[in-house]
């Protein structure tokens, strides 16, 4: 999927991607309920040559997932605010 990298505005300077709607429906109709703490789903992303497990979190606002991208992908990837990427996620068992 190619989606915006976008910056949360609050401490800590996250960056995140917001999966699209109709993945968040196929994500929620396969793997049920959230498995983890703040309704999280553990997942494997690739994006570009950087391989890495984290959580995608529901968010109220877009009715879809963010996936956070960590600074160590990012920085090897370089990826900035504002770029479009391409994201591969696997739902992790």
């Amino acid at each position: 999927m190619h989606v915006k990298v976008w910056e949360y505005q609050g401490d800590g300077a996250w960056h995140f991607v917001t999966l699209p709607v109709d993945m968040a429906a196929e994500i929620k109709q396969l793997f049920g309920l959230p498995r983890h703490g703040w309704g999280s789903i553990p997942v494997g992303v690739t994006i570009g040559n950087s391989v890495w497990k984290t959580s995608i979190f529901p968010d109220k606002e877009s009715g879809s997932y963010v996936l956070p991208i960590k600074s160590a992908v990012r920085k090897a990837e370089g990826i900035t605010k504002g770029d479009d990427v391409t994201v591969l996620i696997r739902v992790l068992n």
